[in-house]
């Protein structure tokens, strides 16, 4: 199949997008480099355009058979202190990626969704099922499309997976692409940089929390994992396959006091951190129920919190100059 990915010059679109070319389909990243970067896109055709800009996005779109939509404004924190630049970029922009698929002969997309939507749950593990009442701007915003979606699934026949992913982390296997956010806000980079002296000392939001140790609980889930799963349902898709939502995480909890104890058996180095306030917007505790994409797709996370980490560990130590160099070449974009 051919593939438009939208934001696949990002963290969890590149890796989607090389999980796509492993498995052999054709492949157009669609990014404006905003929060993308070159380094992430090397050696796949790149076409430089935002998701707001129709004319180009629609004459990407004739050559292709779906869509996979990464493209979004993403950290929770910048969502609570800026709600006006979420909602212009993943509501507005979102709405203008399917006016152009409703005027192609494109149906089909898979959209990059969050478990944010589902706020602060009742009940866990989260199952489809549980209550979506969003407490940031960010969960409310890809809920938001997720609903969009759904009612142009029912008046348009678009077929679409919306992936509810959890904690995405770690790098790929061989090192080659990683995790790069300017500016850096998850927990993983930033308490690896912390341990090799390379960052401040982390900052841990809330210690004090409703949890078993204080700290947050979170499902981590290997970029890898994720990238499977989204081939798997443009897969599922292109077979005729109906609209639907999936939660795609480990089914287990690991607290932020864990984590970094993780992180510190396997890198050898102390991760220095102090406890500041809760962010608000931030739940205390987040794990799924991957229990319907293990039977939708006989897919389930492959890899554990240690290869997490040391994926992540390995990626942190190579990418600064990887970036560097490839931002300092003559990369043009490609159409």
């Amino acid at each position: 199949m051919r593939v438009l990915v939208t934001g696949g010059s990002g963290y969890v679109g590149s890796h989607a997008v090389r999980e796509l070319f492993r498995q052999g389909h054709e492949v157009i990243i669609y990014d404006n480099l905003s929060t993308g970067h070159i380094a992430l896109s090397e050696g796949f055709q790149l076409v430089v355009g935002d998701i707001a800009d129709k004319e180009k996005l629609k004459r990407c779109l004739d050559s292709v058979d779906i869509v996979m939509h990464f493209a979004a404004s993403a950290y929770v924190g910048e969502s609570v202190a800026n709600p006006r630049k979420y909602f212009a970029n993943n509501v507005e922009a979102a709405l203008k990626l399917m006016d152009c698929l409703l005027e192609s002969a494109v149906r089909k997309i898979v959209f990059s969704s969050t478990c944010a939507v589902y706020g602060t749950p009742s009940h866990l593990p989260i199952v489809e099922e549980s209550v979506k009442e969003p407490i940031n701007p960010y969960g409310a915003t890809k809920l938001f499309f997720e609903r969009v979606l759904a009612a142009y699934a029912h008046s348009h026949d678009l077929r679409y997976v919306a992936l509810r992913y959890f904690n995405a982390a770690g790098a790929e296997l061989d090192g080659t692409i990683g995790e790069y956010h300017d500016p850096e806000t998850h927990i993983i980079p930033l308490a690896i940089r912390a341990a090799l002296g390379t960052a401040p000392p982390l900052k841990i939001f809330g210690g004090a929390l409703p949890t078993p140790d204080g700290t947050c609980v979170r499902d981590y889930i290997h970029v890898s994992d994720l990238a499977r799963a989204h081939v798997h349902a443009a897969d599922y898709l292109m077979n005729g396959g109906e609209p639907m939502a999936l939660n795609l995480g480990t089914g287990k909890g690991t607290s932020l006091k864990q984590l970094l104890a993780a992180i510190e058996t396997i890198t050898g180095h102390t991760v220095p951190y102090t406890v500041v306030q809760p962010r608000p917007g931030d739940p205390p505790v987040l794990f799924a129920d991957p229990t319907k994409a293990r039977k939708l797709f006989q897919w389930e996370a492959r890899h554990d919190l240690a290869e997490i980490i040391r994926t992540a560990y390995l990626w942190e130590q190579k990418c600064p100059s990887l970036i560097d160099r490839v931002h300092l070449e003559s990369v043009g974009a490609r159409f």
